[in-house]
């Protein structure tokens, strides 16, 4: 009881600094944006009458690694901002006394390359909050974000808007215009925006920004300056087109192609300045990236990453508390079919159709974000066929289903936010369904000194029909010092038997609690020898809530450096100190499986990849209390810039594991367990060569072989050891996997763009396991299921506008 009271004065004395602090005053830089009467041509030159008038932002401030250091003479940079009723027009000259060393390697959008570049980041309500982030480097390549104080830099999210840049004798200049549909803004008559200016200087990797950011405080978003002078817009209407037409040609060895010819179309409509609608009336998928897939023998499925466009681009309003994976829709069938003697299914499916997805999204201005997504999956059946009397039925996986997600977001103190997230998968018929809530925060001090986060998430699921809802729920509290040299963070969470939210969103482990906690030391100024050093130290345990049995449990030191020539390396040391009982690995309810100690050390060495040749390497080695368990392995990955349009990255991945202790199968009446050993070697070419900023070749290869060889075999015990069993059945594991992509895209017009795709593939998994890599690499590229497929697609971005005139005009 004495620690629980002592415990709460503490909560209650952190939580009273959020009211008791006093505001720090930041220097805000003022700009005024100038109306423009006339129209300007983009052309990086900059030489039209209304530049040589507008107000100039200069004078701007080091952000890495000298903090707060004016920049240099030879370095300056200006700014100005030109308006209408249409767009923002923003033109930069950067000087440069070395006109001649300006890196501008030509990249495709949203990377940076080893290129000189600057950026633009506008606030449209100015709470410090959300900002949108425009880049364009010195080879006039375009990346765009959205940063949020909580969750960073999101570079899935991509808008419409124009650049053009020019070299110079004295450095080099940028044009850009940003259409107001690329961001959000509220509709008062005076404008008072948040903005800021941003520029690399590659070859010295020195940062800048106009308005100073004090790397003391983690708030970047809210020590921005003042953009102002924007007054009566009238904003067009936001409404876009985006039909698509795409073509498919598959084919299998010794096979005819088969070709398909699809067609549909993207819509954004502006319903106010600050809300948006996308909706995808007919969607196309057909070439997002292939899944690096794993040879995965552990208990929970393998998670991949979103490459739809759709469910990646402006989600971070969905992605509060951590409730929504967006792979789940239009994932593989929730159900599999009960099988009778003799029965089999013909093919089941592995994802199925989407048929419409919509979201609105946007923001007030007293600063409530308001997000609603909500998708339909088609229903999906398999034909079930009796071997015997050759009879077939069909049966439903999965009922046409709809998703949902809907966010409320209230900011307020510039960086703190409430919300509400709720969570629905209705699927028709009597199948599973499941509505998750949670009420999430985050809190910051006026300083940005301390943090407090943490949410409360419930989860009811209907088991197909049943009476008896399953209902869970979670909480978690986490607090955090955020600025100066010595940070410091801690907190922990509760998660209930019940809680489920794997209709929608993504959690495997259930029914413990833990705890955590990280104390980090970080260079503010460069020294002597280096630009940055950090070190952290962080430790965690994880507790079964019906036995307290500790379930995990790690404590790690690691840490960091940049010397002055721009190579960075670290190392890292982790421990398990203790024993822990794993209740997940078994697959049976109830019971655990004891793991010993272990230690486990790496490091890695990252040369500055402004060097034409540089490479990453990163070796590891580990081993647990138990004879003869170890692993190792590296991972090497060389790089090589042969000019500013042509180059190669390759990775090698090695790993090795000896008398691993894991889970292989389970009879009716035991759970069997195996020593094994485990092989793993990876392959991989990416490349690109770049005609301009929108005209790209791409290749992506691919190749993954590993294996588990069981040694020995064993039956789980009732107090969570194993031991000898004899089971002959073969639980062995070989898998191969090869992906070979070549892509071309040209960004034809702004938003429209075709995009060419050669692709072949192949996955072989067996229980027969050839040790010869040469072998399996013949085996895949000659397998009888190497899939070859050819596509073409077209995206044509239309806007309203635009479109009306034209039809006006003719």
């Amino acid at each position: 009881m004495k620690t629980f009271y002592s415990f709460f004065f503490f909560i209650s004395g952190f939580i009273y600094t959020f009211g008791q602090e006093a505001q720090i005053v930041l220097e805000k830089k003022k700009l005024q944006a100038k109306r423009l009467s006339s129209s300007i041509k983009l052309d990086g030159k900059l030489d039209e009458e209304v530049w040589k008038t507008a107000p100039i932002a200069n004078h701007f401030f080091g952000f890495e690694p000298d903090n707060g250091k004016i920049e240099p003479d030879t370095l300056k940079t200006e700014v100005k901002i030109l308006y209408d009723d249409h767009a923002l027009y923003i033109a930069a000259t950067l000087y440069d006394s070395h006109p001649d060393k300006i890196l501008k390697e030509i990249t495709e959008r949203d990377n940076f390359g080893t290129a000189d570049f600057f950026g633009v980041f506008i606030n449209g309500f100015n709470d410090g909050q959300q900002e949108y982030s425009f880049f364009v480097s010195a080879a006039n390549g375009q990346a765009d974000c959205v940063r949020t104080s909580q969750q960073g830099e999101d570079f899935s999210w991509d808008a419409i808007w124009l650049s053009e840049v020019k070299i110079t004798e004295q450095g080099w200049q940028v044009e850009m215009k940003i259409p107001y549909a690329a961001i959000r803004f509220s509709k008062s008559e005076k404008q008072v925006w948040g903005i800021n200016f941003f520029r690399e200087v590659r070859r010295l990797r020195y940062k800048y920004t106009w308005n100073k950011v004090d790397n003391r405080i983690g708030a970047f978003t809210q020590q921005a300056g003042l953009l102002e002078g924007i007054e009566n817009i009238e904003t067009p209407t936001r409404l876009f087109l985006i039909p698509y037409a795409s073509y498919y040609l598959n084919s299998l060895p010794h096979e005819k192609g088969q070709g398909t010819l699809k067609g549909g179309m993207d819509l954004k409509y502006g319903l106010t300045d600050a809300f948006t609608l996308d909706a995808v009336l007919i969607p196309d998928f057909g070439q997002t990236k292939f899944d690096n897939k794993i040879l995965n023998l552990g208990p929970f499925e393998q998670v991949f990453n979103e490459n739809r466009p759709f469910f990646t681009e402006g989600t971070d309003l969905f992605n509060k508390a951590g409730l929504f994976y967006s792979r789940r829709i239009g994932a593989a069938p929730s159900t599999y079919p009960d099988l009778g003697p003799n029965e089999e299914v013909q093919e089941y499916p592995s994802s199925v159709k989407l048929l419409n997805a919509l979201k609105v999204s946007g923001r007030t201005k007293g600063g409530l974000g308001v997000g609603i997504l909500n998708a339909v999956t088609e229903k999906t059946n398999v034909t079930v066929t009796n071997s015997l009397t050759n009879q077939s039925r069909s049966v439903t996986v999965e009922p046409m289903a709809n998703y949902n997600v809907t966010v409320l977001d209230q900011r307020f103190n510039q960086n703190s936010s409430v919300a509400f997230v709720n969570t629905n998968v209705t699927r028709n018929g009597e199948f599973r369904d499941a509505n998750v809530s949670a009420l999430a925060f985050d809190l910051n001090t006026k300083k940005n000194t301390f943090n407090a986060n943490g949410a409360i998430k419930y989860s009811y699921v209907n088991e197909w029909g049943n009476q008896d809802a399953k209902k869970g729920f979670v909480s978690e509290l986490y607090l955090a010092e955020t600025s100066g040299n010595i940070r410091y963070s801690f907190g922990g969470n509760y998660i209930s038997k019940a809680f489920d939210n794997n209709d929608l969103g993504l959690n495997f482990q259930t029914n413990y609690y833990s705890f955590n906690g990280n104390v980090s030391y970080r260079t503010l100024k460069p020294t002597q020898k280096l630009n940055s050093f950090r070190m952290n130290l962080n430790t965690y345990g994880q507790f079964n809530n019906d036995s307290n049995n500790l379930q995990e449990q790690s404590l790690n030191f690691n840490m960091s450096l940049t010397n002055k020539k721009n190579h960075a390396a670290g190392y890292s040391i982790t421990a398990r100190i203790f024993d822990v009982y794993d209740y997940y690995d078994p697959r049976v309810e109830g019971r655990y499986t004891i793991y010993p100690k272990y230690y486990n050390t790496s490091g890695w060495i990252s040369t500055n990849y402004n060097n034409k040749f540089a490479f990453d390497i990163n070796p590891w080695y580990g081993f647990a209390e138990q004879k003869g368990w170890w692993f190792s392995g590296v991972n090497i990955s060389p790089r090589y810039r042969f000019n500013d349009r042509v180059m190669l990255v390759y990775s090698f991945n090695y790993g090795v594991d000896r008398n691993e202790l894991g889970w292989i199968d389970r009879t009716a009446t035991d759970i069997i367990y195996a020593r094994r050993d485990k092989q793993t070697i990876e392959n991989g070419l990416e490349g690109k060569y770049s005609i301009n900023s929108r005209m790209n070749f791409k290749i992506n290869f691919r190749h993954y072989w590993s294996f588990a060889e069981n040694k020995s075999t064993y039956r789980l015990l009732e107090n969570g050891k194993v031991e000898d069993f004899v089971y002959t059945t073969n639980k062995n594991s070989n898998l191969n996997l090869w992906n070979f992509d070549l892509s071309y895209s040209w960004w034809f017009a702004p938003g429209s763009q075709m995009s060419v795709l050669y692709r072949n593939n192949a996955a072989d998994f067996n229980r027969s396991i050839d040790k010869n890599f040469s072998n399996n690499v013949k085996a895949i590229v000659n397998h009888e299921v190497l899939n070859h497929a050819f596509s073409i697609s077209v995206r044509y971005f239309i806007d309203y506008n635009q479109a009306k005139h034209v039809v006006i005009k003719s």
